[in-house]
């Protein structure tokens, strides 16, 4: 009878040994080697996406001289010529970006198929476990006493089934620990994932800038013929016209104030309600070709802080309000400079200009997405005014009169 039990704890612990595996041994799918792999493709996007970092400081200095500069046709012909070759190098770093998210995205996908991997190892492990204590505990009291001939024996018994119990409690503590290890890694995922989707709208954006610079380069030399004069004059032509836009607007906001003022019931229906507003994009979201303040604004040494953000849009684009409000203005410039200007409440108000075609009158109210004209932009056509650079909206939000980023607003 004590062979026999002696027997039956012998099996229990081969049977320990061939269910269960040592604790840091797991069956994974992926091999190091791959992971390796890709990490020493990170390494390689990140020395490139410095080494261009490095040309375009070159570029930006070459820019910074010529800026201080006198203002000539061929000075700004330089620093648009700069401005391209450094943005040429800017669509290269982010397109490489690109590519190392994506490289990282993998790795940490290969992480998470890992971690998922010790997850289902070590409940099957701890599975087989349980069962082996399941047998090995169903024996009551007595049967230890008689399978064993010593008390030594019994105490041995007891001894190994607290054993495997200790032994299940670590691979339920190692399982906690993989799953949160599992559920760090899946956030990094989601936070690399939403990178990507950033990268590639700031690429997009820079793509449209690069068409847009590359435009007006061919526009300055159109419109001038290389001469210096004409350059100078079409200069001073814009400078007047943007500094009377300036001043009409101003003086047009105060007047519509005080029409709106007057007019209590049609404002409370159909103006938008006072405090913060959150605008509605006037045309459909195809790239920023200039920022708010943007240094790179061709004509901010002349002009001022670019008071807008201009917005990719294919010459005769549906041009929405981006809020309900009452027309201040509608100005058709002709061959000049054409825009709409929407006062929306007591703080805020909205302008869209280049417009080829304005399909509002001034002193109408309009409803949020109402189409109020067209766009425009394309040199040399209705509505584009002196230097535009090439099909666009100019959008503007005003904030008790002055220009605040329009990106803030937006939704």
């Amino acid at each position: 009878m004590a062979l026999k039990g002696k027997q039956f704890f012998i099996i229990l612990v081969i049977l320990s040994l061939f269910f269960v595996r040592p604790i840091l041994a797991v069956d994974i799918p992926i091999s190091s080697a791959e992971i390796d792999e890709i990490q020493e493709k990170i390494n390689k996007q990140q020395e490139k996406i410095q080494d261009l970092e490095d040309q375009k400081k070159v570029y930006q200095e070459k820019i910074d001289i010529k800026r201080k500069e006198a203002v000539t046709l061929q000075n700004q012909l330089d620093i648009l010529k700069n401005q391209i070759a450094q943005r040429e190098l800017e669509i290269e770093q982010q397109e490489d970006k690109i590519e190392e998210t994506n490289l990282l995205i993998e790795s940490i996908q290969f992480k998470i198929l890992a971690k998922k991997q010790e997850i289902k190892n070590s409940k099957s492990d701890l599975e087989k476990l349980l069962q082996i204590i399941n047998l090995y505990d169903r024996k009551n009291f007595l049967e230890i006493i008689f399978l064993n001939d010593s008390i030594s024996g019994v105490l041995n018994h007891v001894r190994y089934l607290n054993s495997f119990q200790s032994e299940a409690a670590l691979f339920l503590k190692r399982i906690t620990l993989i799953k949160e290890g599992l559920e760090t890694q899946e956030e990094n995922l989601r936070l690399k994932l939403k990178d990507l989707i950033d990268l590639k709208t700031d690429l997009q954006n820079k793509k449209a800038k690069y068409a847009a610079e590359k435009q007006f380069v061919q526009t300055v030399l159109d419109e001038t013929r290389g001469a210096e004069w004409k350059f100078q004059s079409l200069l001073a032509e814009a400078i007047t016209e943007s500094r009377e836009i300036e001043n009409e607007i101003a003086t047009l906001e105060q007047e519509a104030r005080e029409k709106i003022a007057e007019e209590k019931l049609k404002k409370a229906e159909l103006m938008e309600a006072e405090g913060i507003i959150v605008f509605s994009w006037p045309v459909p979201v195809e790239g920023i070709t200039c920022s708010f303040h943007d240094p790179d604004y061709p004509y901010r040494k002349w002009l001022g802080e670019h008071p807008a953000i201009d917005l990719r849009a294919k010459q005769g684009t549906p041009v929405r309000a981006a809020a309900s409000g009452y027309i201040a203005k509608a100005k058709n410039g002709g061959m000049g400079y054409s825009y709409v200007m929407i006062v929306h409440n007591d703080s805020f108000s909205t302008v869209y200009g280049h417009l080829s075609v304005i399909s509002v009158e001034e002193g109408e109210f309009v409803k949020r997405s109402a189409i109020i004209g067209w766009s425009g932009g394309l040199p040399g056509t209705s509505g584009a005014g002196n230097f535009s650079t090439g099909p666009h909206l100019h959008f503007e939000v005003r904030l008790n009169g002055i220009p605040v980023n329009p990106e803030d607003y937006l939704l």
